[in-house]
Formats: structure tokens, C-alpha cells, sequence
């Protein structure tokens, strides 16, 4: 089956290894059409689909968050190797996180149990991964 046939629960295994092995994602928001990018930790919850991450409201992504759910994201692995090139490009809607967020990310970075966190979900409904150890330019599309 291939991700454009896939149900939307089901993400590409190789997409959700891609996720689980990195931690961190390239946030971009947008106000009165003015885009911003913010860099953050992500723990990804293979069974929900989402990305949960902190930020705190005042920050400007969080306040743009709050006034405009609908976000885009990538995830990069950093090579100079064209042959293990790899990086998702998403889509998705944030909203606040909840207790079995919290976990998620607990359990990735424990160290954060230590400050006040405000925690966000990032629900994909688009995922583009580029994966050139399949290919030259080889890409899985997962769609909701």
C-alpha cells in the first residue's frame, strides 16, 4: 500500500522511525502575513500522530499559535552526503497539550520535568518525506 493510499492513523513506518530518531522540528507561523520560524524539542507520539512540543505563550510563534492553528514544520537530518540526504516537510493544526503529552514529552526530555512547561501538539495532515537513502529525491506523501 502506498502513503497516498494509507489511512490517515497510518503513518509510513520509515516516516515514523524518521520522526522518532530525531528531536528537533523548524516551527513556522504566521500573522498578518508576516511568517516567523522557531526551532524547538519534539517528542513524537507514533500512536496519536503528533508532535508535542513547549513553548511558552509569550513567545511570538505561541501567540500566533493562538490566533492561527493552522502551522507548517520540518524535520532535517544535517548531512553533506547528497546520498543520505533526508527531511519532512508538515502541515497540521496545534492545539494545547494534554496529560498524555506531558508523558511523552517527560519521557524524552526528562530534564524538563524540572521548569514550567506549556505544552503544544502539532496534528499532521500533510507529511512529505524526502528520503534519498531510497533514491535520489524519493518521496513519501502521507496525507489525512
Amino acid at each position: 500500500m502506498s502513503a497516498r493510499q494509507q489511512q490517515p492513523t497510518e503513518v509510513d513506518e520509515r516516516i515514523a522511525r524518521f520522526l522518532g530518531r530525531h528531536h528537533v522540528l523548524t516551527l513556522a507561523t504566521a500573522a498578518d502575513g508576516t511568517p516567523y520560524c522557531a526551532n524547538a524539542f519534539y517528542a513524537y507520539d507514533k500512536g496519536r500522530n503528533r508532535l508535542v512540543f513547549t513553548s511558552d505563550l509569550s513567545t511570538r510563534h505561541a501567540r500566533e499559535m493562538l490566533a492561527e492553528r493552522r502551522v507548517a514544520a520540518s524535520v532535517v537530518l544535517e548531512t553533506r552526503i547528497v546520498g543520505k540526504v533526508q527531511g519532512l516537510q508538515l502541515c497540521g493544526t496545534v492545539a494545547r497539550g494534554d496529560e498524555e503529552d506531558k508523558r511523552r514529552y517527560l519521557h524524552r526530555f526528562p530534564y524538563a520535568a524540572l521548569a514550567e512547561l506549556t505544552l503544544w501538539a502539532l496534528v499532521p495532515d500533510y507529511l512529505k518525506f524526502t528520503d534519498n537513502t531510497l533514491g535520489f529525491g524519493k518521496k513519501l506523501i502521507w496525507k489525512a
